[in-house]
């Protein structure tokens, strides 16, 4: 078991120093990745000449494309079709000219954009084939922010989230965060690893962590308020927890030995976790999430860790244990009964993510030993295996976006580990980190709108 033996050998050495129309479906694994609904996005006009303004416009036009296309919900024309001109407003926009054959779009979204102490962006989408003109208009807001180019980025991810909450089929993800551990200086006898957020499309790296010293297993609440992960920096390891608002610490009861890879319930009441306090080998125990009231799920003398909880229904935990020999996924009950093994096929299958509606599980898995370390899913219905990542390298640690579409998974594929971001077919792959090694990738729920 590669990852659980490296982890407790580095232990061990640190501690010794809209309608139906509207909706779209996709697919686990090889599904059909972006949905056919086609949406036209002409530049949003800035409404004065300045350099300023224009740079904020196109700032916006490419934020909101580029969400719009990772989406998975739709499907962007491409510009080179649209019909000729500058679209700022209702009177510009002429439906027969966006409905033929050549451009196709069932939506459009449109308007313009000034910055004048604020950016403030006057943002509608028209559904192009509605039969009334009273029903075209499916969002009119005016959205503001910052005048920034932080806040021009934050105002189109508002705005690609509503348009995917109404057309795109599920909630929009373009103001959520990943969590992540990044190690961007040395430390002489021990790395330097710290837990950093940004934005889900990469921009906005701010470490949240300074403590010059490791920590690894960042896991989110499911408020998204809190991230709870495993910390180096008063010996043996420890779970601790910050507020992703204002990196304060929370108090978490140390249960005494290794204490690692900690795992928030569904409602937010309980972390598991997994600790050697009862013996050399790690097990998986419960806890209220702030530490108190421990209790014991496993008991063997095999190493058992990673545990992850079923978020739909909190009635399961995924966990990664070696007791076959190498390491494997198991399932049990959140009482720790009806132990059973995911899959059988062998190989080495570690760090299990569960879907957001608990159907499926996205683990890491090297399948043979001459084979590298990918990234699969296990869907529980039919026991069906799908891969994800094909000959790129080693690719670990799924971790799910709240809309069940994308995953986000770090890799070695460009020679040091990074972190990417991809559809749930395997399509539109991103690259999110570049600075550094950057590894162990959480992606938040929802955050407030």
């Amino acid at each position: 078991m590669r990852k659980l033996l490296t982890l407790v050998l580095f232990v061990a050495l640190l501690s010794a120093g809209v309608a139906k129309a509207r909706q779209a479906q996709i697919n686990a694994g090889t599904g059909n990745g972006v949905i056919g609904i086609k949406i036209a996005v002409p530049d949003f006009q800035p409404v004065s000449p300045d350099i300023k303004t224009g740079s904020r416009a196109g700032l916006f036009n490419q934020v909101l494309r580029d969400d719009l296309s990772f989406s998975g919900g739709v499907t962007v024309v491409s510009t080179s079709l649209y019909p000729l001109g500058k679209f700022n407003g209702p009177a510009d926009i002429k439906p027969d000219d966006w409905t033929t054959a050549a451009v196709d779009a069932q939506f459009i979204a449109f308007g313009n954009l000034r910055a004048d102490g604020s950016v403030s962006i006057e943002a509608r989408v028209w559904d192009l084939k509605s039969p009334s003109v009273s029903g075209r208009e499916v969002i009119a807001k005016r959205i503001t922010s910052d005048d920034s180019e932080a806040g021009t980025r934050l105002a189109a991810h508002k705005f690609a989230d509503m348009i995917i909450d109404q057309i795109g089929g599920a909630k929009g993800i373009a103001q959520t965060k990943i969590a992540f551990i990044s190690e961007r200086t040395t430390g002489g006898s021990f790395p330097i690893k710290e837990l950093y957020l940004m934005d889900y499309d990469g921009y906005d790296q701010q470490a949240i962590t300074a403590y010059k010293n490791t920590v690894v297993t960042p896991a989110w609440s499911p408020d998204s308020e809190k991230i709870a992960f495993t910390s180096f920096r008063h010996g043996a390891p420890d779970i601790e927890i910050v507020s992703r608002i204002d990196h304060q610490p929370y108090p978490f009861a140390r249960p005494g030995g290794t204490t690692i890879t900690p795992s928030w319930s569904p409602d937010g009441s309980k972390i598991a976790f997994a600790s050697s306090r009862d013996g050399s080998s790690t097990e998986i125990y419960v806890a209220d999430w702030n530490g108190k009231n421990l209790r014991r799920l496993t008991i063997g003398k095999s190493a058992n860790n990673s545990p992850v909880w079923n978020p739909k229904t909190g009635r399961e935990i995924a966990f990664v244990s070696d007791r076959s020999g190498s390491s494997q996924i198991y399932v049990m009950d959140a009482e720790g009964t009806n132990v059973r093994r995911l899959l059988d096929e062998g190989g080495h299958a570690d760090e299990p993510a569960w879907s957001p509606d608990g159907e499926r599980i996205a683990f890491t898995w090297q399948r043979s030993r001459t084979s590298n370390f990918d990234i699969y899913i296990h869907e529980l219905a039919t026991g069906k295996n799908v891969q994800i990542t094909h000959d790129a390298g080693d690719n670990e640690r799924p971790t799910w976006a709240p809309d069940g579409r994308h995953l986000a998974f770090e890799s070695s594929r460009m020679g040091t580990r990074q972190i990417f971001s991809m559809l749930l077919d395997g399509t539109k792959i991103r690259q999110l980190t570049t600075k550094g090694t950057n590894t162990a990738p959480a992606w938040s729920g929802l955050l407030n709108k």
